[in-house]
C-alpha cells in the first residue's frame, strides 16, 4: 500500500502544476498576431467553401430544376454562384451565373419554390473585407519589410558607435554581498585592503591628516589564490559599486576602441564614486612598452596610455580606487606600477596550513561530512593548493561520495578526491605482469630514497594505480619549508631518480617510465647552479635573461659549458647515491615491490610497517664536495 501512494504522488502533482502563458503585446507582436487570425479565418472559411459533403453530386441546374418540380427537394441553399439542393438520399451540387437571382431562374423555367425551403448567404460582406485585404495586406507587408530593414541598419550603426563603451560588470549592493568574511587563507592582505575601506568609509579622518586616497592596488598572486574574490569583497566590506572587467575586454579589432573603453569605464565609475574599478588579469594591456614587433604604437599601448592619464588625472578628492590583478608582475610597464598610480601592491601567497583550514572551513558549509574528519590532516595533506584547489578537492569528494550513494563525506572520499585534483583520475589499465613489476620497483625506489634521507618528508602513499600520464606515484607528506638547504635540494634530485635507479639494479635494463623525474631532477640541478649559487661557479646568478620577443644572453659559451658541467656533475653524484642506497636495501626494495605488486596502493602506515620506522641518520650530501 505505501509503495502504491508513492507512485502515485508524482501523477497527482502532475495535475496541480498550472501552465503560465506570458504574451508580450508590444505593436509588432500585436500586428503579428492579427496577420495570423485573418490569416487563420481565410484558409478556414475558404477550405468549409471548397469542402463537399461524402454524398455529393455534381450536376447541372436544369437537374435540380426537375427535381424540385418532382418535390424530391427539401432545401436549397444559395451562396454566391453555389446551389446546394438537399434530397432525401443525396446533396446536389451546382453553380449559376453571378448575378442572377435563384427565384428568377426558377419562375423562368416556370417552378414555385412554395413548397421548397430555401436559404441564401449573405457573403459580399466577407468577399468586400477578402478583396480589400487581399489588396492592402501585400502593400502593409511590404512597407514592414523595408521598415525592419531599416531599423535593423539602424541598429548595426548604433552598435558601430557604441562599441567604444565600456563592458564592464556592474555590482552594487543591492546585488549577494561578497565581504572579508568569505576570504580566507590571505590575513595579511585583507589586513593591507582594510585600509582602504576604511578610506572609502571615512575620507575625512585622513584628509584631516593631510592623507590622500590610495589610487591603485595591485594583487600579485599565483592562480586560484583569490585576487578577483578579495577584491569584490573589499567593495563588499566598503558598499561601493564595483566595476569588474578583464583586461582582454578593453581589445578589440578598430583602433582606439580599448582607449575609448578605458574612457568610458572611468566616467561611469566617477559618476558612481566613491567606487572601485577592478581589472582583472592587467598584464593583457599593461605589458611594457616598446616591445611589439609592429612599431611603438599599437592598440594595446594606447590603451594602456589611456589608463596612465585617467589614474593620473585624479584630484585628491576623487574617492575612485583601482584594483588590479595579475600573476606577472614582471611583465608590467613600469610607469603603471610606479607610486602615484598603483600606490599599493598586494601579494597573496598559497595558504599556509592555518589559512588552509581557514578555507575549507568555508567551502565546508552545506557539505554533510563524517565525523571522522580530521580538517588538521586535510590541511597538511593538502601543503602547495590554492584555494580553487581546496574549493574544488571538497566538490570533486562531494561528487565521489554521492555517487556511491553515501550519506556522509568520510576521509577516504577526500584523500581520493586531492589525488585527483593533483594527479588526475584514477585508471584502471590493464598491465602485463612485466609491465606491472617494472612500475612496482619503479615507484619503490621512489619511496625507498624518501625513507632513507633524513632531510626529506614522511611518504605517504605508494602506488602502481595509472593516474593522468603517470604509471604510478610516489607521494609524501609535505611539511612547509621557509628555506630550501642545499643538502636537502640534493636528498630530492636522489630521490626523483630513485626509480631509474631500481630499474638498473633490479633489470639492468632502463625505461622510459622515468623520463619525466630526469626532467624534473635536470631542472632542479640546473636551477641550483645558475640562481641559487650552490656549486663551485660560486653565488652568482648564471640564468639568461629572456622575453617574449628576443633572447639576450648574459653569459658567454665558455662560462654555459661550465654550468652544463655543474649541472651534470649534480646529477651523476644523486644518481650515484641511489644506486647505492638502493643496494643496501635491496632486501626492502624486493618487499616492498612484491606488496605493491599484490595491493597496487600503500599507505604511509602500511608503507612504515612494512619498512620499518624511519631511522636518525646522517645526509649522504652532507660532506660532499659539489
Amino acid at each position: 500500500m505505501p509503495q502504491s501512494t508513492i507512485s502515485k504522488t508524482p501523477k497527482i502533482q502532475n495535475r496541480k502544476k498550472i501552465i503560465k502563458l506570458k504574451l508580450d503585446f508590444s505593436w509588432k507582436n500585436i500586428l503579428l498576431y492579427g496577420f495570423l487570425i485573418l490569416f487563420t479565418i481565410f484558409i478556414f472559411t475558404s477550405f468549409n467553401q471548397n469542402i463537399s459533403q461524402p454524398s455529393s453530386k455534381e450536376v447541372g441546374i436544369s437537374y435540380i430544376i426537375n427535381a424540385v418540380k418532382a418535390s424530391k427537394v427539401q432545401k436549397i441553399e444559395v451562396s454566391d454562384t453555389d446551389i446546394t439542393a438537399y434530397e432525401k438520399n443525396q446533396t446536389l451540387q451546382a453553380t449559376k451565373e453571378s448575378g442572377s437571382s435563384i427565384y428568377t431562374i426558377f419562375r423562368d423555367a416556370g417552378v414555385s419554390l412554395d413548397k421548397t425551403d430555401v436559404v441564401v448567404k449573405d457573403t459580399t460582406t466577407f468577399s468586400n473585407w477578402l478583396n480589400i485585404l487581399s489588396s492592402v495586406l501585400p502593400v502593409a507587408l511590404m512597407i514592414l519589410f523595408f521598415y525592419f530593414l531599416f531599423r535593423q541598419a539602424r541598429g548595426a550603426q548604433e552598435s558601430i558607435f557604441s562599441i567604444g563603451k565600456s563592458k564592464a560588470s556592474l555590482f552594487n549592493k543591492d546585488m549577494p554581498k561578497v565581504t572579508f568574511a568569505d576570504v580566507a587563507g590571505v590575513d595579511e592582505a585583507k589586513q593591507e585592503l582594510t585600509e582602504i575601506v576604511d578610506f572609502l568609509k571615512h575620507p575625512d579622518k585622513y584628509r584631516s591628516m593631510g592623507a590622500r586616497t590610495p589610487k591603485g592596488v595591485l594583487m600579485v598572486g599565483p592562480s586560484g589564490t583569490g585576487k578577483t574574490l578579495l577584491a569584490r569583497a573589499t567593495a563588499g566590506e566598503a558598499g561601493v559599486p564595483f566595476f569588474s572587467m578583464a583586461g582582454s575586454e578593453f581589445m578589440e579589432m578598430l583602433v582606439g576602441v580599448g582607449a575609448s573603453r578605458v574612457r568610458d569605464l572611468f566616467n561611469n565609475a566617477k559618476k558612481s564614486q566613491p567606487a572601485i574599478i577592478f581589472i582583472d588579469e592587467i598584464d593583457a594591456i599593461g605589458r611594457q612598452r616598446g616591445m611589439g614587433l609592429m612599431g611603438g604604437h599599437d592598440e594595446r599601448e594606447q590603451t594602456l596610455n589611456q589608463i596612465l592619464v585617467e589614474m593620473d588625472g585624479f584630484t585628491p578628492n576623487e574617492q575612485l580606487i583601482v584594483m588590479a590583478a595579475t600573476n606577472r608582475p614582471d611583465v608590467l610597464d613600469p610607469a603603471l606600477v610606479r607610486p602615484g598610480r598603483f600606490d599599493r601592491k598586494v601579494v597573496l601567497d598559497l595558504p599556509d596550513i592555518d589559512g588552509r583550514k581557514a578555507i575549507l572551513s568555508i567551502h565546508a558549509k552545506g557539505k554533510p561530512f563524517d565525523s571522522s574528519v580530521s580538517w588538521d590532516k586535510v590541511a597538511q595533506r593538502t601543503a602547495g593548493f590554492s584555494g580553487a584547489d581546496l574549493e574544488n578537492m571538497l566538490n570533486e569528494s562531494a561528487i565521489l561520495a554521492a555517487r556511491l550513494n553515501k550519506k556522509v563525506i568520510d576521509m577516504k572520499d577526500i584523500e581520493e578526491a586531492a589525488t585527483k585534483v593533483q594527479l588526475g583520475p584514477e585508471k584502471k589499465r590493464l598491465q602485463k605482469d612485466e609491465d606491472k613489476k617494472i612500475t612496482a620497483y619503479h615507484e619503490g625506489g621512489h619511496a625507498l630514497l624518501m625513507w632513507y634521507m633524513p632531510n626529506i618528508d614522511a611518504v605517504h602513499r605508494v602506488s602502481i594505480v595509472s593516474r593522468g600520464m603517470s604509471l604510478g606515484h610516489t607521494m609524501m607528506e609535505p611539511v612547509e619549508h621557509a628555506h630550501e638547504t642545499k643538502t636537502h635540494l640534493l636528498e630530492q634530485i636522489s630521490a626523483m631518480l630513485g626509480g631509474r635507479a631500481a630499474e638498473q639494479l633490479i633489470f639492468n635494463e632502463m625505461t622510459t617510465g622515468a623520463s619525466n623525474d630526469i626532467e624534473k631532477a635536470t631542472q632542479l640541478a640546473r636551477t641550483m647552479v645558475v640562481e641559487y649559487g650552490m656549486s663551485s661557479l660560486g653565488p652568482i646568478n648564471l640564468n639568461e635573461d629572456r622575453n617574449q620577443y628576443f633572447e639576450a644572453k648574459n653569459i658567454s659559451s665558455a662560462m654555459q659549458a661550465k654550468v652544463d658541467t655543474e649541472v651534470k656533475k649534480i646529477v651523476d653524484a644523486c644518481y650515484g647515491e641511489a644506486l647505492s642506497v638502493l643496494k643496501k636495501n635491496k632486501v626492502k626494495l624486493d618487499l616492498l615491490a612484491n606488496e605493491l605488486t599484490k595491493k597496487e596502493t600503500l599507505d604511509g602506515d602500511e608503507f612504515l610497517a612494512l619498512i620499518g620506522p624511519k631511522e636518525k641518520r646522517k645526509s649522504p650530501f652532507e660532506t660532499s664536495k659539489n
